[in-house]
Formats: structure tokens, C-alpha cells, sequence
């Protein structure tokens, strides 16, 4: 409807122009055709002339014959007026053809200014049409527009009342969490409550059961000193004489019975069964890698790290594979001792307790986990994080763990509660964490390096490096703290000063990923780092030069390298699927 109001307007605008057109071209075309109309008048008006004065012309020249030269005074008259007669008519039809040729040029110049009217006119016609087309497109578009916008609205209210409903939902399940959190401190409240009963109540039993003991043991040493011995009076006598002076009147039987418990006390601190993987202390010495010793395939696809056992005799591998594989060091080979298994996602960093008894990893699965080493099994899952897990590592206590996550956050884990204690915001992502006893030291990709007291959640330093931060070790006495970027530098800080002590890098060596490992020795001597080449450069620490370069093994960048804490092997992955072991020997 609208499009047929819309054509007939601009059809009734075309019919109004074209008689404004006409009117207007008329009216100067008026006075011409005027003038045309008299030119013509007195064209035929001198025709008309010209034919009656000749025949005038012949009559008065036969009459002239005929009457002779009496009427000579008479024609001669009559000729003088017929000759200025002519001369008026060449005079009018002189200024007449001069006013027709100017009329003429006038037709012509207006016939051009026609000519170009109707050109402007088509070219208006034509501009018309196109705009009347994109009109009607615009028109489309604009009803198009409007259904988009209707279903974008109605698609906006769906989504409104979702999220209404989502909200609703997540407002319930927080209230359920906390009765939940609620119930769960109660219950671990209670537990312990009954725990410290059940110790209590073993406690009494325990001791009345020692009471029970030494009653049955007094009464028996009195039972046995009431029985008659056989007594050799050379010997006997003077050795009970001399006790019963020393013992200052006390029975004998009673000085017995008092260290009897002190050294059934002291057989009850007697140890464990003796770890296999106990630390081994300080290494002899360290060997700085030359050889190849074992090249092996460690996973199915890129592995992300590698890690020594605190005795040297495990190495523990993490891959894209999900499983974190543990080889046995054997003259000089790794030989496969077992797998662990339970994470969704690629492992991204691997840690001992000090003990060597449990491994900690972490996932890109948003969580850590603790296996035992003497069974395998899965301990703990401790899940929290919004994103991929970069990092975790123990506590000295070796009772607390720290995670680092891609989601800016770090966590403190208790492994007693199993619950994360606290949550702190770090502004950038954690590629990496080392612990000392009261502070964490943190890697970001913000190029920064953060310390932080665990005991006030608060940042006690930054140190901004050149490059995005991609490993962080520290050394035996915990005194310097090695960092690798980006930029391709490792450095070393001092953590007395909190400044960077000494800068190492190499003409071919670049790091290759964000998660790229290096380490110090044992005795913090050298610094080990490979290179997205597959190189592997040992540094000097004292010297702050290149010691050794190994090129020749690895086809992919390499990931992370581990010293063993014996100083004698080192071990690196790479993004393909293999392990190298290294010594000197």
C-alpha cells in the first residue's frame, strides 16, 4: 500500500513539472510567434504590393502610349510616389528580415536550451528510477531490520529469563553450599571432637593397662624375692650390700621396677621401616652432563615435565597423555617402574615431598592431585581453579600445597582438612611457584615476579623482568632464587637484596614455551636450560659462561630439565615424546 501511494505521487510530481514546463516555455514563445505571424502578414501584404504595382506599372505605360505626353506630368507623379513606396516596403522588409533572422537565432538557441531540459529530465527521470530502487531495497532492508530486531528481542528475553532462572538456581545451590560448608565444619568439628575422645579414652586404657602391668610385675618381683636363692657369700652379698648403699635404703627390686619403664619408653620411640627414597643430604659432587646415556620414548605426545625423586632412583615424567609415568634410574638407564593415572587433562608440572613418598601434580583440568609412590593410588583431587593449572609444589612442612593457575589466582591447600585455606588474586597468570618457609615466589605472564607472606596474603615485593616468566628454582641454601622469559635470559636474584645478581644466556638459546623449566645442580654451581633448538646448555655460575653445549639428541623444543639431587644425572623432555638421561660418565 505504502509503495502505491508512494508511485503516484511522484507520477502526479512528473505531470506538474512537465506543465510547469510547458507554461513556462510558452509564454516565451509567445511574443516570437507574434512576430513570425506579422513577418508573414507583410511578406504576403509586399507580395500582394509588388503584383498590383506592376500591373499599375503596365496599365499606366499602355496608357501612357495611349494618351501621349498629356498625361507625362501626371505618370511622372505617379512613378516618383510609386518609387518611394517601394523604398518603404525594401526599408520594412529589410528591418523584417533583420527581425526574422534574430527570431530565428532565438528559436535556435531555445530549441538547445529545449534539447538540454529534456536531457536533464531524462537524466532526472533516470536518477528517479535509481532512487526509487534503492529506496524499495532500503525499505527491504529496513523490514528485514525490524524482523532481526524483533528476534533478537524476542531471543533477549529468552536469554533474560534464563539467566533469571540461572540465577535463581545459583542463588539456591550458594545458600546449599553454605548449609553445606556449615554441616561440613560441624562434621569435622565433631570428628575431631571424636578423635580426641577415642585418643583420650585409648590414653586411659593404655595407661591402666600399664598400671595393670607394673602391678602384675611388682607382684611377681615380690613373689621371686620371697622365693630362697642360692647365694654365693664371697661375691653376692658384697655386690646386694654395695647396690643397697648406692640405692640409699631403696629395695633393689624397686630400683628395677623404676628403669624398667624408661627403657620399655625408649623402645617405644624405635623408627619406621626405613624409606627408600629418603633424601641423601648434600651430593659429593656434581657431574656436568656430556653423554647421552639413555634416549627413550617417555609418552604418547609432548611431555611438559620431569622431576628426580629426592634419592635419585625415580624419575617421574607428565605428558599431554594424562599420566604421569615413573622410570627407575639403573645404570644409567631408565627402566618403567609404573604409571599414575586419574587426571582428565595434560600434566603440567610434577613435584616430590621431601620424603619421597607422595608425587604432586598438576593438570590442565582446573586441578591438582597426590599419589602415594608405594601403591600408586590416587590420595587426593584438590579442585578450586577456573582454569588450567600451571603449578604446584609443597610446603616445607610437606602438610600445605600452593597451586598457580591460569585464572590469576593462587591457592593454599591443607592436606589435613583437604580444603584450600586461601585464595589469593594475583592480576596476571602463574607459569610457576617456588616456597621457602614463609614465602611464596611466583612467575607471571605479566613479566613480573611476585612474593608473597603466606601468613598476610599480601605481596611483599614485585620484580619486573624483560620477558614473560616461564620457571623459577631455587638453589640449595634457598638464598638465590633462577628465573627464565621470554626475552631469552635466565637470571639469577638474590633474595638477600631482592635484585638480579648475574644474567645468562647463549647465542643460540630461546625459550620455547611459557611453561619452559630450567634448574640449578645440587650445590648450585651450574644452571641447566633447553632451548626451543632441542639444545641443552649447562651455564657456570661462577664463570657466568656457557660450560656445555648438548645438541645432538633431542628434534623439538625442550620443555624442562631436572637435576638429579646426587648431582650425577640430568634429565630432559621435549615437546615431541622423548626423555633423555645425561651424565658424564
Amino acid at each position: 500500500m505504502a509503495q502505491k501511494r508512494g508511485a503516484c505521487t511522484w507520477k502526479r510530481h512528473i505531470c506538474e513539472q512537465l506543465k510547469l514546463r510547458d507554461r513556462v516555455q510558452q509564454h516565451g514563445f509567445e511574443e516570437i510567434i507574434h512576430q513570425y505571424n506579422r513577418l508573414l502578414e507583410k511578406s504576403d501584404l509586399q507580395a500582394v504590393l509588388s503584383e498590383r504595382y506592376q500591373v499599375d506599372k503596365y496599365e499606366a505605360t499602355r496608357g501612357h502610349e495611349a494618351t501621349g505626353g498629356a498625361d507625362t506630368s501626371r505618370s511622372d507623379a505617379l512613378q516618383q510616389e510609386m518609387a518611394e513606396m517601394r523604398i518603404r516596403h525594401q526599408e520594412e522588409l529589410t528591418e523584417l528580415h533583420k527581425k526574422r533572422g534574430e527570431l530565428a537565432q532565438t528559436v535556435i538557441e531555445l530549441n538547445n536550451q529545449i534539447q538540454q531540459k529534456d536531457k536533464e529530465i531524462q537524466n532526472n527521470e533516470a536518477k528517479m528510477q535509481e532512487y526509487q530502487q534503492q529506496i524499495a531495497n532500503l525499505e527491504g532492508d529496513c523490514r528485514d531490520l525490524r524482523n532481526c530486531l524483533q528476534d533478537l528481542e524476542r531471543a533477549n528475553q529468552t536469554l533474560k529469563d534464563e539467566y533469571d532462572a540461572l540465577q535463581i538456581t545459583f542463588s539456591a545451590l550458594e545458600e546449599k553450599l553454605r548449609k553445606t560448608t556449615e554441616d561440613n565444619q560441624e562434621l569435622v568439628s565433631r570428628w575431631m571432637a571424636e578423635k580426641a575422645q577415642e585418643a583420650n579414652r585409648l590414653n586411659s586404657e593404655n595407661e591402666k593397662d600399664s598400671r595393670r602391668r607394673q602391678a602384675k610385675l611388682q607382684k611377681e618381683l615380690a613373689d621371686a624375692a620371697k622365693e630362697p636363692l642360692p647365694i654365693d657369700l664371697d661375691d653376692d652379698i658384697e655386690v646386694l650390700a654395695e647396690d643397697s648403699g648406692k640405692g640409699g635404703g631403696e629395695p633393689a627390686h624397686n630400683r628395677a621396677l623404676g628403669r624398667t619403664p624408661r627403657r620399655r619408653g625408649a623402645n617405644s620411640l624405635g623408627t619406621s621401616p626405613e624409606n627408600p627414597e629418603a633424601p641423601l643430604g648434600a651430593c659429593a659432587e656434581v657431574r656436568v652432563p656430556s653423554t647421552a646415556l639413555h634416549v627413550f620414548e617417555a609418552h604418547d605426545g609432548e611431555v611438559n615435565a620431569v622431576k628426580f625423586s629426592p634419592g635419585s632412583r625415580l624419575l617421574a615424567t607428565g605428558g599431554m597423555d594424562r599420566r604421569v609415568k615413573l622410570w627407575e634410574v639403573v645404570s644409567g638407564r631408565c627402566e618403567p617402574k609404573g604409571a599414575l593415572t586419574g587426571s582428565n587433562a595434560g600434566i603440567t608440572s610434577i613435584e616430590f615431598d621431601s620424603a619421597g613418598s607422595y608425587l604432586l601434580a598438576a593438570s590442565n583440568d582446573f586441578a591438582s592431585r597426590i599419589w602415594t609412590l608405594e601403591d600408586y593410588r590416587l590420595r587426593h583431587t584438590l579442585t578450586g581453579h577456573s582454569g588450567k593449572v600451571l603449578a604446584a609444589r609443597f610446603l616445607l612442612d610437606n602438610a600445605r600445597i600452593v597451586s598457580g593457575s591460569y585464572d590469576r589466582t593462587l591457592k593454599l591447600w591443607d592436606l589435613r582438612s583437604k580444603v584450600c585455606m586461601k585464595t589469593v588474586f594475583t592480576g596476571s597468570s602463574c607459569n610457576d611457584i617456588v616456597c621457602t618457609e614463609q614465602c611464596v615466589m611466583s612467575g607471571h605472564f605479566d613479566k613480573k615476579v611476585r612474593f608473597w607472606d603466606i601468613r598476610a596474603e599480601s605481596i611483599v615485593q614485585e620484580l619486573e623482568l624483560q620477558g614473560r616468566v616461564t620457571s623459577l628454582d631455587l638453589n640449595h641454601d634457598r638464598m638465590d632464587l633462577l628465573t627464565c622469559s621470554r626475552d631469552d635470559l635466565v637470571k639469577i636474584v638474590d633474595l638477600r637484596t631482592n635484585a638480579v645478581r648475574q644474567t645468562f644466556s647463549a647465542q643460540g638459546f630461546k625459550c620455547g614455551a611459557d611453561w619452559t623449566r630450567v634448574t640449578f645442580s645440587p650445590d648450585g654451581n651450574y644452571v641447566a636450560g633447553g632451548s626451543a633448538d632441542g639444545a641443552l646448555y649447562i651455564w657456570n655460575v661462577l664463570t657466568g659462561k656457557v660450560d656445555r653445549t648438548l645438541d645432538r639428541n633431542h628434534n623439538s623444543a625442550i620443555n624442562s630439565v631436572s637435576w638429579s639431587p646426587s648431582g650425577v644425572y640430568v634429565s630432559s623432555v621435549e615437546k615431541g615424546s622423548k626423555a633423555i638421561l645425561w651424565s658424564d660418565m
